[in-house]
């Protein structure tokens, strides 16, 4: 039986070899795709195209016909990290332990990198092997996701510091981080044909995922060493913002972990074949970067 690592890296080999072969056309804009793939090539966990995959193969269908769809995704996720790190955002200079691509390539190209993988996300999914009705459900999941309800909503509460007790930051969350995970997991139901009521479950475990994940960020923000979380530590202090460090202490935050991470299990836990993804939620809890 395949171990859960294993399965884990034969995802990530696929979304690798994917991501490989995007924008490598010679035209006069070079720099353009070289900024792009820049960012996009420079490593990570790529838990969303795995989550991706990973739902597809549970629910019965076969992965390859889901990796258009989680390599859109994490198209979508490196476009929204390049803007992130933009100096009219959080003005960061390293990301995934290297320069962050305005440092490298300039604010104008950063932006029009960014630009660019936002649109070939869903250029992605307009070619993948699925049915017309596939596609359509799948660009109205992305774009929900990231857009101004979005991910995109979550940076501005982020940003104008309007989260500022629990329950706003469970909504920056929900938005920010919890938002592409979310369609990370409905992406992969999508793609396999699932019933309403499993894409239901799905969202609910990635709901529940990105809370935990984003709580756990912020510990690691603190506890975390730099060189092996690839980007500054404490830098949300630096900035002002508020996280749920300030309001629930290391210990708060690590039960908060604790008790979504449970959630998300639960959430899952009626599927046939979800092993690999409850135990994809215990990984992320003690991730250390």
């Amino acid at each position: 039986m395949e171990t859960f690592q294993a399965q884990y890296d034969r995802y990530r080999a696929a979304v690798e070899e994917a991501l490989q072969s995007l924008f490598l056309r010679n035209k006069p804009y070079n720099r353009l795709q070289e900024a792009m793939r820049y960012s996009l090539l420079a490593g990570g966990k790529r838990v969303r195209p795995v989550m991706t995959l990973a739902f597809c193969e549970a629910l019965g269908g076969e992965a390859r016909r889901a990796l258009s769809l989680g390599v859109a995704l994490e198209c979508v996720h490196t476009y929204s990290l390049i803007h992130d790190d933009l100096p009219c955002m959080d003005d960061d200079d390293l990301r995934r332990g290297r320069p962050t691509c305005h440092k490298v390539y300039g604010e104008t190209m950063a932006v029009l990198a960014g630009d660019a993988l936002q649109a070939e996300a869903f250029r992605l999914i307009s070619l993948s092997p699925l049915s017309a009705e596939q596609r359509i459900e799948a660009v109205k999941t992305l774009a929900s996701s990231c857009g101004g309800d979005g991910m995109v909503a979550g940076q501005v509460l982020d940003v104008d510091g309007l989260a500022h007790d629990e329950a706003s930051l469970r909504d920056l969350c929900l938005r920010k981080t919890g938002g592409l995970l979310a369609a990370a997991a409905d992406l992969g139901c999508i793609a396999a044909g699932a019933s309403p009521e499993v894409r239901r479950q799905a969202r609910e475990y990635a709901k529940h995922l990105g809370l935990a994940f984003q709580v756990r960020d912020d510990m690691l923000d603190v506890i975390a060493d730099q060189d092996e979380f690839g980007k500054p530590i404490g830098s949300d202090r630096e900035e002002g913002k508020r996280t749920f460090l300030d309001l629930l202490g290391l210990e708060g935050c690590g039960k908060l972990v604790a008790e979504e991470t449970r959630l998300a299990r639960e959430a899952i836990s009626g599927l046939a074949g979800s092993e690999f993804l409850l135990e994809l939620a215990d990984s992320l809890a003690d991730r250390r970067k």
